[in-house]
C-alpha cells in the first residue's frame, strides 16, 4: 500500500498550530484547575481536579458584570465612530482633487508611525485638563478614528466609479446624501474588517485604559481582571485566567460570525490597493 508523503509546510503549518493553541490551552487549564492556580512545570498544566470554582467567584464576588458592560459600551461607541468617521475622512480625501489630496493621505498615514504609547502622556495632560479622567468620554474619544481605518477604507473609495455619483448629483443628490445613499453601502467589505479590527483592538486593550481610569464604574474587561485577580502577595492565576476565558468568548464568536466577510474585505483591498 503507498503511503501519501507528508509535505514540509503541512508539518510546519501543524508546529505553528499548536504553537498559536498552546496559550489557548494553558488559559484554559489554569481556569479550571482546582487547588491553586500557578504552575511550576508542564506537567502541572494537565488539571488533576477538574472545578469551576473560579468561574463561579469571579461572577458572583468580583464585579465582572460591570466591567463586561463597561467593555461592551466603550467597544460599540468606538466601533460604531470608526465607521462613520473613518468612511467620511476617507471619502473626503479620496474625493479631494490634486495635490490636497496627497497632503492629506501623506498626514493619515504619517499618524501610523507615531506609537501611540509616546502618545500616553500628552494624551493624559489632556484629558486630566478637560476633567475627562475615570469618565466613558476618556476611554471613546481618542479613538473613535484610527488612521488605518481611514487608509484601508481609502482604497475602497478610490475603486468607487465615479460615474455613479455624478448620476446621483443629476438627480439633485447633495454630498451627504450621496456618500451615504451611495457610496457607503458599496464600503460593506471594508467596513467589516474595520469593525472586527476596531472591535479587537479596543476590547482587548488594557495599558491606556489602565491610564485613564481609577474606579470600577469605568474599567475595562482587562484593566479590572487584572486588578480583581491581584492577591495579597501574589496574582491568583486561576481566577485570572477564568475571567480571561470569558472575556474571550465574545471575540472568538464575532471572529467565527464575519470570517468569511474578514476574508473577503483583506482579499478585495489587496487587490483595490
Amino acid at each position: 500500500m503507498r503511503h501519501k508523503r507528508v509535505s514540509p509546510v503541512a508539518i510546519l503549518l501543524a508546529v505553528l498550530l499548536v504553537v498559536d493553541l498552546f496559550p489557548l490551552f494553558v488559559m484554559l487549564s489554569l481556569s479550571v484547575k482546582g487547588g491553586g492556580g500557578g504552575f511550576g512545570s508542564l506537567a502541572d498544566l494537565v488539571p488533576r481536579h477538574v472545578s469551576a470554582a473560579n468561574y463561579a467567584e469571579i461572577l458572583s464576588k468580583g464585579p465582572f458584570a460591570r466591567y463586561f458592560l463597561n467593555s461592551t459600551l466603550v467597544v460599540t461607541l468606538v466601533v460604531a465612530g470608526n465607521i462613520l468617521f473613518a468612511s467620511m475622512a476617507a471619502y473626503a480625501v479620496a474625493r479631494t482633487p490634486g495635490r490636497p489630496a496627497a497632503v492629506m493621505l501623506f498626514l493619515v498615514v504619517s499618524t501610523m508611525m507615531v506609537p501611540k504609547h509616546i502618545m500616553m502622556i500628552p494624551l493624559f495632560s489632556l484629558l486630566l485638563g478637560m476633567r475627562m479622567i475615570d469618565t466613558y468620554y476618556a476611554l471613546v474619544l481618542p479613538f473613535l478614528v484610527d488612521a488605518f481605518n481611514v487608509f484601508f477604507i481609502y482604497q475602497f473609495v478610490k475603486s468607487v466609479p465615479r460615474e455613479i455619483e455624478e448620476a446621483a448629483a443629476i438627480d439633485g443628490a447633495g454630498v451627504w446624501k450621496t456618500f451615504t445613499r451611495v457610496v457607503f453601502p458599496t464600503l460593506k467589505p471594508a467596513l467589516v474588517v474595520t469593525s472586527v479590527n476596531t472591535f479587537l483592538i479596543n476590547w482587548n486593550s488594557f495599558l491606556l485604559p489602565f491610564v485613564l481610569t481609577n474606579s470600577d464604574r469605568v474599567r475595562t474587561l482587562p484593566v479590572g481582571l487584572a486588578i480583581f485577580s491581584q492577591g495579597e502577595h501574589s496574582v491568583d492565576w486561576g481566577l485570572l485566567m477564568a475571567g480571561s476565558t470569558l472575556a474571550a468568548i465574545p471575540t472568538v464568536v464575532a471572529f467565527a460570525i464575519f470570517q468569511r466577510h474578514i476574508v473577503r474585505g483583506m482579499t478585495e483591498g489587496a487587490v483595490r490597493g
